[in-house]
């Protein structure tokens, strides 16, 4: 609902002359005699009962987390939560951010639901002789309301590229993968990661058009940049099937309602080339109560998305990045390898293309994974690597969108004995379970509950003497980046859950150069590999903006 005749009719009522107080009061006379159509009045009704709907959280879990951060001990993902949440008139899950065109069902549920109570509250309106000539206070509080739903959104969607740990620079795994074998998704995920130096500049973008919406001064320009940034999101996601165009999409949505009552004065200067002054409604807040708690709310909310979350996104960006392990690997196995010799259950099995056992090439990250190939395919995982794990086993951003055969193995180490027990990271049609990593952390107690039932029994498929040994994953990383909600993710993560294991001792010869691993795979079978590091020389140059700190 916009006022499409005020500045015409303002500038031929009040002589430009008079003092700058009477121009003030006659304007606000305007605004509280200004009678808005019958049409004007059920299009604010409609566009009230949606926007308000599409801004509140419509699961009591996200209520319920809030009240259970430890306020003191903020973690990362504690605020981004805060920001990203389902909205909506939702019958049929909390799922508003879905990669198909069923993500749009719920906006199509809550426009419905919105004309018919529109239509309700119209009814009511005449029947009781009660309407109002307009309703300009309750149409200034919705876009509030709007402004800082998509400013607050758009900021948590902004730092993470920001501080890029969105679309990560991709692991020597995922640079040593054939571009055949990659998704449609994982190509443009993998586009941006390479150039991290852009994706700060998207962050600065999304980061910024939400701090403008803050402000009534800059909310223009917050809705503009807003709208072409997210616009320009939503296309890429559906060229690239990127699963995040709904979400996106949201976005573009409130800016374009934010927009509308601009239009009239852009039209005006920009097409008819006739002097404009704008003017907007704005209430007075002329009780002391009402401008301390106004103060007090706009400043709870810069200090927490904007100082605060910009401490909490760079602790994560150096120690614990979401969509990579944040444990260090051991040094001395890092790098990539040739599969020189191969042996299971004694016997020497040759190099052959065709073989669907044998390994063909194998790389130990910086981090606490071992990458292999093997002629055969693996269940190809979807998801885009996201959601909010705290253990590195559930961090997937490495093998997501992967196929060619590519094993992903996330492995402790006893460094006393040299033993490596690996567990596989891709758990193929069972990531359905794991979902409870993609969203809040309150959302993945219902499917914790019934995992229970289905838990290994090999709870203690490591020794106690070697579990001493590699210790607490939550005590390994910098104590600048513990918090409450890490220490509890990592215990709610750590019940055994079905994988695919490996035991297999490590011997590091020739200063490093060849690697034998010897022990039990998957199978059970006793397997004896040989491998000879290699230096490979990539075209892509290295980045100087990498997440994780791994070689201090």
């Amino acid at each position: 609902m916009a006022y499409t005749n005020i500045n015409s009719s303002l500038e031929e009522r009040i002589p430009t002359s008079e003092s700058f107080e009477s121009t003030e009061i006659k304007k606000a006379n305007y605004f509280k005699n200004l009678t808005w159509s019958a049409g004007q009045k059920f299009a604010f009704r409609v566009s009230f009962i949606f926007f308000i709907a599409m801004t509140f959280p419509n699961n009591l879990d996200w209520y319920q987390e809030i009240l259970s951060f430890d306020w003191l001990h903020l973690h990362y993902r504690d605020i981004y939560d805060i920001a990203r949440f389902g909205s909506g008139l939702n019958f049929f899950g909390n799922k508003i951010f879905g990669s198909t065109l069923n993500g749009y069902a719920v906006w199509v549920i809550t426009f419905i639901v919105s004309l018919v109570a529109a239509g309700i509250w119209t009814a009511i309106a005449i029947f009781t002789k009660k309407e109002p000539q307009n309703y300009k206070l309750w149409y200034y509080w919705l876009k509030v309301i709007v402004r800082y739903r998509a400013g607050i959104g758009i900021i948590g969607f902004g730092f993470t590229k920001l501080t890029p740990t969105q679309l990560p620079y991709p692991s020597w795994g995922l640079l040593n993968t054939n571009f055949s074998d990659l998704t449609l998704q994982k190509i443009y995920w993998l586009s941006i990661g390479i150039v991290p130096w852009y994706e700060v500049f998207t962050g600065v973008v999304e980061v910024l058009a939400g701090a403008l919406l803050f402000f009534r001064a800059t909310t223009f320009w917050g809705a503009v940049l807003l709208f072409g940034a997210l616009a320009d999101i939503v296309y890429v996601n559906f060229a690239y099937d990127g699963g995040v165009h709904v979400y996106s999409s949201y976005f573009v949505l409130f800016s374009a309602f934010i927009l509308v009552d601009y239009i009239p004065d852009l039209y005006k200067l920009l097409i008819q080339e006739r002097l404009t002054i704008p003017y907007k409604y704005y209430p007075t807040f002329d009780k002391a109560w009402q401008r301390i708690a106004r103060i007090s709310l706009k400043s709870l909310t810069l200090i927490l998305f904007l100082p605060v979350f910009t401490y909490l996104a760079i602790i994560n960006f150096l120690y614990d990045p979401y969509k990579q392990p944040a444990q260090k690997g051991i040094a001395g196995l890092r790098g990539n390898y040739h599969v020189t010799e191969y042996k299971i259950n004694g016997q020497v099995l040759p190099y052959s293309p065709a073989d669907t056992t044998r390994w063909q090439q194998a790389t130990f990250e910086k981090w606490t994974t071992l990458t292999f190939k093997v002629n055969k395919p693996v269940e190809l995982d979807l998801s885009n690597g996201g959601g909010a794990p705290m253990r590195d086993i559930n961090r997937t951003f490495e093998l997501t969108g992967v196929a060619g055969g590519q094993r992903v193995f996330y492995y402790e180490a006893d460094t006393v004995r040299n033993i490596l027990y690996l567990q596989d990271k891709n758990r193929g049609s069972r990531n359905a379970e794991n979902r409870e990593f993609s969203g809040n952390r309150n959302e993945g107690k219902s499917v914790a509950l019934k995992n229970k039932k289905k838990e290994n029994t090999e709870d203690n498929w490591i020794p106690k003497e070697s579990r001493e040994v590699i210790g607490n994953e939550d005590l390994k990383i910098e104590a600048i980046a513990r918090s409450e909600r890490r220490t509890k993710g990592i215990k709610a993560e750590s019940k055994p859950v079905e994988r695919n294991k490996m035991i297999l001792k490590y011997t590091i010869l020739d200063n490093g150069n060849r690697v034998v691993l010897s022990g039990i795979d998957e199978n059970k079978d006793s397997i004896e590999v040989v491998l000879d590091r290699f230096v490979k020389k990539y075209a892509l140059t290295r980045s100087t903006l990498e997440a994780g700190k791994y070689d201090k």
